[in-house]
């Protein structure tokens, strides 16, 4: 597991730590009704997770591949891994609650770490890690003022913070249930300019 080149510069702006909702007009298939967590946004881009795309394996097969796998906690093994972008896609990111406790962690806001260090899955697999966690293979990525230019061609919208979508919505309702935090529905949506940043 390696850290994104963008986590090296503590410098945050105006996206980090908010929530990306895709929208309709979005012209990339690969983030379709996608909902990223923006992890960081700083001078050298934006580092995103994508919260919403399963990958084809759960905990307990990833954690084979470090021999992690036995005798693991069932909550925790069943747990689902979620395709974070398709920047990387070999290497892990662990978003959890708690603090940067692990070798290779980065502290976010609202007491949420980012971890890509092999300790912390030791821990998760003795059921000795965050009891709340997600993780991810692979991130988003785009360019400094990339992301603001693709809000303000509507393909996006931001919600604050929310703790509950993080971490206690299923992944195939969480993109509705993302648009239902701003009284938005689906069917509803318009495919009209943006607004700007």
């Amino acid at each position: 597991m390696t850290e994104p080149k963008t986590q090296t510069n503590p410098k945050s702006t105006f996206f980090k730590q908010q929530i990306l909702i895709a929208m309709p007009t979005l012209n990339d298939s690969r983030f379709e009704k996608t909902v990223i967590y923006i992890a960081n946004d700083d001078s050298t881009g934006t580092v995103g997770l994508v919260l919403n795309q399963p990958h084809k394996l759960n905990m307990e097969q990833l954690l084979s591949h470090f021999d992690l796998n036995k005798d693991m906690d069932p909550t925790v093994a069943n747990q689902s891994v979620l395709m974070g972008g398709p920047q990387e896609v070999e290497h892990g990111f662990i978003l959890h609650q708690g603090a940067a406790v692990w070798e290779k962690s980065s502290q976010l806001d609202h007491g949420l770490s980012m971890t890509v260090s092999e300790d912390i899955l030791k821990a998760l697999a003795k059921g000795e890690g965050p009891k709340k966690f997600i993780a991810t293979l692979g991130y988003a990525g785009w360019e400094v003022g990339q992301l603001s230019r693709e809000i303000q061609r509507n393909s996006w919208i931001t919600i604050p913070h929310n703790e509950a979508l993080l971490f206690d919505v299923g992944i195939e309702d969480m993109w509705t249930v993302a648009l239902n935090t701003l009284g938005i529905a689906a069917e509803s949506l318009s495919t009209e300019a943006g607004y700007d940043c």
